[in-house]
Protein backbone atom coordinates (compact mmCIF):
# COMPACT_ATOMS: atom_id res chain seq x y z
CA UNK A 1 0.00 0.00 0.00
CA UNK A 2 1.44 3.32 -1.07
CA UNK A 3 1.26 5.96 1.64
CA UNK A 4 2.95 8.90 -0.10
CA UNK A 5 -0.25 10.95 0.21
CA UNK A 6 -0.02 10.81 4.01
CA UNK A 7 1.62 13.46 6.17
CA UNK A 8 5.37 13.21 6.48
CA UNK A 9 7.42 13.65 9.67
CA UNK A 10 11.12 14.24 10.26
CA UNK A 11 13.16 13.16 13.27
CA UNK A 12 16.80 14.17 13.89
CA UNK A 13 18.88 12.37 16.51
CA UNK A 14 21.55 14.23 18.48
CA UNK A 15 23.35 11.59 20.58
CA UNK A 16 25.25 13.86 22.97
CA UNK A 17 24.49 14.56 26.61
CA UNK A 18 26.43 15.95 29.54
CA UNK A 19 26.09 12.74 31.55
CA UNK A 20 24.06 9.54 31.23
CA UNK A 21 21.22 9.27 33.71
CA UNK A 22 20.96 6.15 35.86
CA UNK A 23 17.82 4.92 34.05
CA UNK A 24 18.76 5.87 30.47
CA UNK A 25 19.21 3.29 27.72
CA UNK A 26 18.99 5.76 24.82
CA UNK A 27 21.75 6.01 22.23
CA UNK A 28 23.64 8.86 23.85
CA UNK A 29 26.89 9.75 25.57
CA UNK A 30 28.98 12.79 26.60
CA UNK A 31 30.80 14.27 23.63
CA UNK A 32 33.58 16.82 23.13
CA UNK A 33 33.10 19.93 21.02
CA UNK A 34 35.24 18.31 18.31
CA UNK A 35 33.14 15.14 18.25
CA UNK A 36 29.97 17.25 18.08
CA UNK A 37 31.32 19.20 15.10
CA UNK A 38 32.30 16.01 13.27
CA UNK A 39 28.89 14.50 13.95
CA UNK A 40 27.05 17.59 12.68
CA UNK A 41 29.15 17.50 9.51
CA UNK A 42 28.15 13.88 8.92
CA UNK A 43 24.52 14.58 9.78
CA UNK A 44 24.39 17.41 7.24
CA UNK A 45 25.85 15.09 4.60
CA UNK A 46 23.09 12.59 5.30
CA UNK A 47 20.41 15.28 5.17
CA UNK A 48 21.74 16.74 1.92
CA UNK A 49 21.81 13.28 0.31
CA UNK A 50 18.00 13.18 0.51
CA UNK A 51 17.61 16.29 -1.66
CA UNK A 52 14.97 15.68 -4.33
CA UNK A 53 13.90 12.30 -2.92
CA UNK A 54 10.75 13.44 -1.08
CA UNK A 55 7.97 15.31 -2.84
CA UNK A 56 5.71 15.37 0.23
CA UNK A 57 5.93 18.35 2.56
CA UNK A 58 7.07 17.68 6.12
CA UNK A 59 4.46 18.69 8.67
CA UNK A 60 6.62 18.32 11.78
CA UNK A 61 10.25 18.06 12.83
CA UNK A 62 11.51 16.71 16.13
CA UNK A 63 15.09 17.23 17.35
CA UNK A 64 15.68 14.52 19.94
CA UNK A 65 18.49 12.79 21.75
CA UNK A 66 20.50 12.73 23.85
CA UNK A 67 20.29 16.40 24.59
CA UNK A 68 20.09 18.53 21.43
CA UNK A 69 20.24 21.70 23.53
CA UNK A 70 23.89 21.10 24.44
CA UNK A 71 24.88 21.91 20.86
CA UNK A 72 26.09 25.45 20.32
CA UNK A 73 23.59 27.51 18.37
CA UNK A 74 25.89 27.70 15.33
CA UNK A 75 26.00 23.89 15.06
CA UNK A 76 22.25 23.60 15.39
CA UNK A 77 21.82 26.34 12.79
CA UNK A 78 23.88 24.28 10.32
CA UNK A 79 21.50 21.35 10.84
CA UNK A 80 18.42 23.52 10.40
CA UNK A 81 19.83 25.14 7.25
CA UNK A 82 20.50 21.70 5.76
CA UNK A 83 16.98 20.53 6.61
CA UNK A 84 15.25 23.58 5.12
CA UNK A 85 17.35 23.45 1.94
CA UNK A 86 16.64 19.72 1.48
CA UNK A 87 13.00 19.24 2.48
CA UNK A 88 9.82 21.19 1.82
CA UNK A 89 7.73 22.04 4.86
CA UNK A 90 4.08 22.93 5.31
CA UNK A 91 3.30 26.45 6.45
CA UNK A 92 4.03 26.86 10.19
CA UNK A 93 5.26 23.31 10.86
CA UNK A 94 5.59 22.09 14.43
CA UNK A 95 9.34 22.06 15.14
CA UNK A 96 10.29 20.67 18.56
CA UNK A 97 13.57 20.45 20.40
CA UNK A 98 14.35 18.42 23.53
CA UNK A 99 16.25 20.30 26.20
CA UNK A 100 17.62 19.52 29.62
CA UNK A 101 17.20 22.22 32.27
CA UNK A 102 20.48 24.00 32.84
CA UNK A 103 21.73 23.50 29.27
CA UNK A 104 20.05 26.55 27.75
CA UNK A 105 20.68 30.27 27.89
CA UNK A 106 18.38 33.11 26.92
CA UNK A 107 20.62 33.87 23.94
CA UNK A 108 20.49 30.26 22.77
CA UNK A 109 16.72 30.05 23.20
CA UNK A 110 16.24 33.22 21.18
CA UNK A 111 18.44 31.70 18.48
CA UNK A 112 16.18 28.63 18.42
CA UNK A 113 13.15 30.82 17.79
CA UNK A 114 14.94 32.59 14.91
CA UNK A 115 15.70 29.19 13.40
CA UNK A 116 11.99 28.37 13.34
CA UNK A 117 11.89 26.09 16.38
CA UNK A 118 8.41 26.57 17.82
CA UNK A 119 8.16 24.01 20.62
CA UNK A 120 10.53 23.03 23.43
CA UNK A 121 10.35 19.91 25.58
CA UNK A 122 12.07 20.09 28.96
CA UNK A 123 13.13 16.81 30.56
CA UNK A 124 12.35 17.72 34.16
CA UNK A 125 11.26 14.28 35.50
CA UNK A 126 10.70 15.49 39.09
CA UNK A 127 10.16 18.70 41.05
CA UNK A 128 12.02 17.18 44.04
CA UNK A 129 15.78 17.54 44.10
CA UNK A 130 16.28 14.31 46.02
CA UNK A 131 14.44 12.40 43.28
CA UNK A 132 16.49 14.15 40.62
CA UNK A 133 19.66 13.03 42.39
CA UNK A 134 18.35 9.46 42.54
CA UNK A 135 17.74 9.53 38.79
CA UNK A 136 21.19 10.94 38.11
CA UNK A 137 19.84 14.12 36.53
CA UNK A 138 22.31 16.98 35.96
CA UNK A 139 20.00 19.75 37.17
CA UNK A 140 17.97 20.93 40.13
CA UNK A 141 14.33 21.97 40.15
CA UNK A 142 15.44 25.57 40.61
CA UNK A 143 17.53 25.33 37.42
CA UNK A 144 14.48 23.98 35.62
CA UNK A 145 12.42 26.97 36.76
CA UNK A 146 15.12 29.31 35.50
CA UNK A 147 15.25 27.53 32.11
CA UNK A 148 11.47 27.52 31.87
CA UNK A 149 11.18 31.24 32.52
CA UNK A 150 13.94 31.95 29.99
CA UNK A 151 12.04 29.95 27.37
CA UNK A 152 8.94 32.05 28.00
CA UNK A 153 11.01 35.22 27.77
CA UNK A 154 12.51 34.02 24.47
CA UNK A 155 9.02 33.72 23.02
CA UNK A 156 8.19 30.02 23.38
CA UNK A 157 4.44 29.64 23.77
CA UNK A 158 4.43 25.87 23.32
CA UNK A 159 6.33 24.08 26.10
CA UNK A 160 6.23 20.45 27.19
CA UNK A 161 7.47 19.20 30.54
CA UNK A 162 8.38 15.52 31.08
CA UNK A 163 7.54 14.00 34.47
CA UNK A 164 8.40 10.50 35.64
CA UNK A 165 6.41 8.42 38.12
CA UNK A 166 7.50 5.23 39.85
CA UNK A 167 10.85 6.71 40.91
CA UNK A 168 12.58 4.73 43.70
CA UNK A 169 11.09 5.64 47.12
CA UNK A 170 8.45 7.87 45.51
CA UNK A 171 5.04 7.92 47.19
CA UNK A 172 1.64 8.54 45.65
CA UNK A 173 1.48 11.84 47.52
CA UNK A 174 4.96 12.76 46.29
CA UNK A 175 3.98 12.12 42.68
CA UNK A 176 0.83 14.19 43.06
CA UNK A 177 2.87 17.03 44.57
CA UNK A 178 5.18 16.95 41.52
CA UNK A 179 2.18 17.17 39.20
CA UNK A 180 0.74 20.14 41.03
CA UNK A 181 4.04 22.06 41.01
CA UNK A 182 4.39 21.69 37.25
CA UNK A 183 0.70 22.19 36.51
CA UNK A 184 0.75 25.55 38.28
CA UNK A 185 3.34 26.76 35.75
CA UNK A 186 0.77 26.15 33.00
CA UNK A 187 2.96 24.55 30.33
CA UNK A 188 0.97 23.76 27.20
CA UNK A 189 1.81 20.05 27.40
CA UNK A 190 2.81 17.52 30.09
CA UNK A 191 4.18 14.05 29.36
CA UNK A 192 3.70 11.83 32.41
CA UNK A 193 5.19 8.39 32.15
CA UNK A 194 6.37 5.63 34.43
CA UNK A 195 9.95 4.59 35.05
CA UNK A 196 10.97 1.41 33.25
CA UNK A 197 14.15 -0.24 34.51
CA UNK A 198 15.98 -1.22 31.33
CA UNK A 199 18.71 -3.85 31.04
CA UNK A 200 22.23 -2.49 30.90
CA UNK A 201 21.47 0.68 32.86
CA UNK A 202 22.92 1.51 36.30
CA UNK A 203 19.42 1.11 37.76
CA UNK A 204 19.34 -2.48 36.55
CA UNK A 205 22.40 -3.22 38.69
CA UNK A 206 20.91 -1.82 41.89
CA UNK A 207 18.41 -2.88 44.52
CA UNK A 208 15.68 -0.30 44.07
CA UNK A 209 12.86 0.55 46.45
CA UNK A 210 10.22 0.89 43.73
CA UNK A 211 6.55 1.71 44.35
CA UNK A 212 4.21 -1.31 44.28
CA UNK A 213 1.78 -2.12 41.51
CA UNK A 214 -1.20 -0.63 43.35
CA UNK A 215 0.73 2.56 44.13
CA UNK A 216 1.73 2.91 40.48
CA UNK A 217 -1.86 2.43 39.39
CA UNK A 218 -3.00 5.09 41.84
CA UNK A 219 -0.31 7.45 40.58
CA UNK A 220 -1.49 6.93 37.02
CA UNK A 221 -5.19 7.32 37.72
CA UNK A 222 -4.69 10.47 39.79
CA UNK A 223 -2.74 12.13 36.99
CA UNK A 224 -5.73 12.70 34.71
CA UNK A 225 -7.83 13.88 37.66
CA UNK A 226 -5.29 16.41 38.91
CA UNK A 227 -4.33 17.76 35.50
CA UNK A 228 -7.97 17.85 34.42
CA UNK A 229 -8.65 20.39 37.16
CA UNK A 230 -6.42 22.82 35.26
CA UNK A 231 -7.93 22.05 31.85
CA UNK A 232 -5.42 19.48 30.61
CA UNK A 233 -6.91 16.82 28.36
CA UNK A 234 -5.48 13.31 28.24
CA UNK A 235 -5.19 12.54 24.54
CA UNK A 236 -2.83 9.56 24.75
CA UNK A 237 -1.86 7.03 27.39
CA UNK A 238 1.01 9.15 28.74
CA UNK A 239 0.31 12.62 27.33
CA UNK A 240 -1.81 15.57 28.45
CA UNK A 241 -2.28 18.92 26.77
CA UNK A 242 -4.25 22.11 26.98
CA UNK A 243 -6.90 22.26 24.23
CA UNK A 244 -5.29 22.47 20.79
CA UNK A 245 -1.78 21.77 22.12
CA UNK A 246 -1.38 18.04 21.54
CA UNK A 247 2.02 17.16 20.06
CA UNK A 248 1.42 16.86 16.31
CA UNK A 249 4.68 14.97 15.77
CA UNK A 250 3.84 12.20 18.22
CA UNK A 251 0.28 11.98 16.94
CA UNK A 252 1.81 11.25 13.55
CA UNK A 253 3.56 8.17 14.94
CA UNK A 254 0.33 6.86 16.49
CA UNK A 255 -1.61 7.11 13.22
CA UNK A 256 1.32 5.65 11.26
CA UNK A 257 2.24 8.68 9.19
CA UNK A 258 5.46 8.24 7.24
CA UNK A 259 8.53 9.43 9.10
CA UNK A 260 12.19 9.74 8.18
CA UNK A 261 14.80 9.46 10.91
CA UNK A 262 18.11 11.23 10.39
CA UNK A 263 21.21 10.71 12.47
CA UNK A 264 22.86 7.89 14.35
CA UNK A 265 20.48 5.00 15.12
CA UNK A 266 17.42 6.93 13.95
CA UNK A 267 14.35 4.91 12.93
CA UNK A 268 12.28 5.46 9.77
CA UNK A 269 9.08 4.17 8.21
CA UNK A 270 8.30 5.21 4.66
CA UNK A 271 5.68 3.50 2.47
CA UNK A 272 5.46 0.65 4.99
CA UNK A 273 9.17 -0.02 4.79
CA UNK A 274 10.96 0.26 8.13
CA UNK A 275 14.64 0.59 8.91
CA UNK A 276 17.12 1.98 11.43
CA UNK A 277 20.35 3.80 10.77
CA UNK A 278 23.46 2.10 12.07
CA UNK A 279 24.32 2.79 15.71
CA UNK A 280 28.06 2.63 14.94
CA UNK A 281 29.42 6.17 15.02
CA UNK A 282 32.41 5.17 12.88
CA UNK A 283 30.16 3.63 10.22
CA UNK A 284 27.81 6.59 10.34
CA UNK A 285 30.52 9.18 9.82
CA UNK A 286 32.07 7.20 6.98
CA UNK A 287 28.83 6.51 5.11
CA UNK A 288 26.62 9.50 5.86
CA UNK A 289 26.71 10.70 2.26
CA UNK A 290 25.03 7.49 1.09
CA UNK A 291 22.10 7.01 3.51
CA UNK A 292 20.92 3.71 2.06
CA UNK A 293 24.22 2.16 3.09
CA UNK A 294 23.56 3.16 6.71
CA UNK A 295 20.36 1.13 6.99
CA UNK A 296 20.07 -1.91 9.23
CA UNK A 297 17.09 -4.05 10.27
CA UNK A 298 15.32 -3.11 7.03
CA UNK A 299 11.95 -4.78 6.48
CA UNK A 300 8.80 -4.47 4.42
CA UNK A 301 5.74 -4.60 6.64
CA UNK A 302 3.10 -7.11 5.61
CA UNK A 303 -0.56 -6.07 5.59
CA UNK A 304 -1.23 -8.02 8.83
CA UNK A 305 1.71 -6.23 10.47
CA UNK A 306 0.36 -2.89 9.30
CA UNK A 307 -3.06 -3.74 10.74
CA UNK A 308 -1.50 -4.72 14.08
CA UNK A 309 0.26 -1.37 14.29
CA UNK A 310 -2.87 0.52 13.28
CA UNK A 311 -4.79 -1.04 16.16
CA UNK A 312 -2.10 -1.06 18.83
CA UNK A 313 -0.73 2.43 18.16
CA UNK A 314 -4.18 3.84 17.50
CA UNK A 315 -5.54 2.54 20.79
CA UNK A 316 -2.87 4.50 22.64
CA UNK A 317 -4.90 7.59 21.74
CA UNK A 318 -7.93 8.31 23.86
CA UNK A 319 -10.06 8.71 20.72
CA UNK A 320 -9.03 5.20 19.67
CA UNK A 321 -9.31 3.75 16.16
CA UNK A 322 -11.98 4.84 13.69
CA UNK A 323 -13.68 2.19 11.58
CA UNK A 324 -13.82 4.56 8.61
CA UNK A 325 -10.05 5.05 8.67
CA UNK A 326 -9.44 1.31 8.91
CA UNK A 327 -11.79 0.61 6.00
CA UNK A 328 -10.26 3.31 3.80
CA UNK A 329 -6.72 2.13 4.51
CA UNK A 330 -7.20 -1.62 4.12
CA UNK A 331 -10.35 -1.98 2.03
CA UNK A 332 -12.00 -4.21 4.62
CA UNK A 333 -14.18 -3.72 7.68
CA UNK A 334 -12.47 -3.83 11.07
CA UNK A 335 -14.98 -6.47 12.26
CA UNK A 336 -13.91 -8.92 9.57
CA UNK A 337 -10.44 -9.00 11.09
CA UNK A 338 -10.95 -8.16 14.75
CA UNK A 339 -14.67 -8.62 15.47
CA UNK A 340 -14.22 -11.45 18.00
CA UNK A 341 -11.47 -9.61 19.88
CA UNK A 342 -13.47 -6.38 20.00
CA UNK A 343 -16.60 -8.09 21.35
CA UNK A 344 -14.56 -9.99 23.96
CA UNK A 345 -12.78 -6.86 25.19
CA UNK A 346 -16.00 -4.83 25.28
CA UNK A 347 -17.60 -7.57 27.37
CA UNK A 348 -14.64 -7.46 29.76
CA UNK A 349 -15.05 -3.69 30.09
CA UNK A 350 -11.63 -2.95 28.61
CA UNK A 351 -12.86 -1.43 25.34
CA UNK A 352 -15.72 0.90 24.45
CA UNK A 353 -17.43 0.73 21.06
CA UNK A 354 -19.71 3.56 19.91
CA UNK A 355 -20.27 2.10 16.45
CA UNK A 356 -17.84 4.47 14.74
CA UNK A 357 -14.69 3.82 16.74
CA UNK A 358 -13.27 1.65 19.47
CA UNK A 359 -11.28 3.08 22.37
CA UNK A 360 -9.84 2.03 25.72
CA UNK A 361 -11.88 2.38 28.91
CA UNK A 362 -10.16 3.55 32.09
CA UNK A 363 -9.67 -0.08 33.22
CA UNK A 364 -8.49 -0.85 29.68
CA UNK A 365 -5.81 1.82 29.90
CA UNK A 366 -4.42 0.20 33.07
CA UNK A 367 -4.39 -3.18 31.28
CA UNK A 368 -3.43 -1.81 27.87
CA UNK A 369 -0.71 -4.39 27.19
CA UNK A 370 -3.25 -7.16 27.76
CA UNK A 371 -5.59 -5.43 25.32
CA UNK A 372 -2.91 -4.92 22.67
CA UNK A 373 -2.06 -8.63 22.60
CA UNK A 374 -5.60 -9.31 21.38
CA UNK A 375 -4.87 -7.42 18.14
CA UNK A 376 -1.71 -9.29 17.22
CA UNK A 377 -1.69 -12.02 14.59
CA UNK A 378 -0.12 -15.36 15.43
Amino acid sequence: MNRTNREFRLYVHIPFCIRKCAYCDFLSWPGSRESQELYVQALCREINAYRGRFSVEASSLFLGGGTPSILEAKLLEKIMDALFSTFSFVENPEISIEANPGTVTLERLRAYRKMGISRISFGLQSAKNEELRTLGRIHTYEEFLESYEMARKAGFDNINVDLMSGIPSQTVEGWQWNLIQVMELEPEHISAYSLIVEKGTPFAQRELNLPGEEEEREMYESTATILGQKGYVQYEISNYALPGRACAHNLGYWVRDDYLGLGLGAASMVNNQRWNNTDSLEEYRAGAGEPQGLRVCQEDLSVPEQMEETMILGLRRMEGVWRKDFRETYGIEMEEIYGDAIRRLVKLGLLSDDGQRIFLTRPGISLSNQVFVEFMFE
